[in-house]
């Protein structure tokens, strides 16, 4: 792809935020399956350091409505400077996962990349979870599914201080796809704060694509178009590598069509792959899945086509 700035590949290796162990071999997983490769075939320029350090997950319970806080902002702190450095440096960072509380820090890089450049942010955020819990309303404690709250300055202070000014995002600058799975409290708080969701009901009602037209209007020249991308969005059936499989998600074609949509954008700037555990996978299959997807969001296709 011509004029396509450098991938830089950012591994994450922690399951710190999760309920279950296993997402820290996200990143490897990803390599495996060839990603750097398949990038490379599409004429990307790849960059792969390798992957974050952090602390190792302790595995305890809750304290104050929190498992793990201390180790989860180690984690965050060290991936938003890494994603503010590549963005820095005029690359696309990608994020390789860990578990989704990571999105804290990459976002939070982003969103600070966004002001000051003076453009605007929309957050596409596909999951099967609305992750917008709070230590007040959580049933588990984990912080994998709080990151949107705490993006929008509902969280525990030290994470949403991460950003500077706090909080990183305002609820009109996101999105979310595919949910389909959201805790009784959760609901309410996401209505009050006016998050724009298209659950799977809207996607069967409207289709995937009205249902991206919808997501991507005004997305224009000066928007910074991150995604982040949670593997459990897709149905377990065809992507079983998930710590929190919810079924009936999207369908291999309507999640090919969500990344065909975003690719004719033209304006996805940074990305976030979360969740993957190749601990529950077939063989490596979810990763390969999510490989085929990411080519489809740099312009994977049947045949040429031009963008309107």
């Amino acid at each position: 792809m011509k004029n396509h700035p450098p991938i830089r590949l950012i591994g994450a290796p922690t399951d710190i935020g999760a309920g279950s162990r296993g997402a820290s071999m996200g990143p490897e997983a990803m390599r495996v399956a060839g990603l750097a490769t398949a990038l490379q075939a599409h004429g990307l320029h790849v960059i792969d350091d390798g992957n974050l350090s952090g602390p190792p997950n302790p595995w305890q319970g809750p304290v104050e409505g929190y498992r793990h806080l201390p180790e989860v902002l180690a984690w965050n702190t060290a991936v938003r400077d890494a994603v503010s450095m590549s963005l820095s440096a005029g690359e696309f960072p990608m994020l390789l996962g860990g578990d989704h509380c990571l999105a804290i820090g990459s976002i939070t890089a982003v969103a600070a990349h966004c002001k000051n450049k003076g453009k605007r942010l929309r957050i596409v955020w596909l999951d099967a979870h609305a992750d917008f819990n709070t230590s007040n309303i959580t049933p588990s404690g984990n912080i994998h599914g709080m990151p949107v709250a705490t993006l929008c300055g509902f969280g525990a202070a030290s994470l949403v201080n991460l950003a500077d000014p706090a909080p990183a995002i305002k609820a009109n600058e996101i999105v979310q796809i595919g949910i389909r799975s959201v805790d009784i409290d959760e609901k309410q708080f996401v209505h009050q704060q006016g998050i724009e969701v298209f659950d799977m009901r809207a996607i069967d009602e409207m289709g995937m694509r009205s249902v991206m037209d919808q997501a991507l209007i005004g997305v224009d020249e000066n928007t910074h178009l991150h995604l982040s991308f949670d593997v459990d969005f897709l149905d377990p059936d065809i992507a079983p590598g998930v710590g929190t499989t919810v079924r009936g998600g999207p369908s291999y074609r309507e999640a090919q069509l969500c990344m065909e949509m975003i690719a004719d954008s033209g304006r996805l700037a940074s990305l976030d792959l979360m969740e993957l555990n190749p601990a529950l996978d077939h063989r490596n299959k979810t990763a390969e899945l999510a490989v085929d997807l990411i080519e489809s969001l740099f312009g994977k296709s049947t045949l040429m086509r031009v963008r309107t």
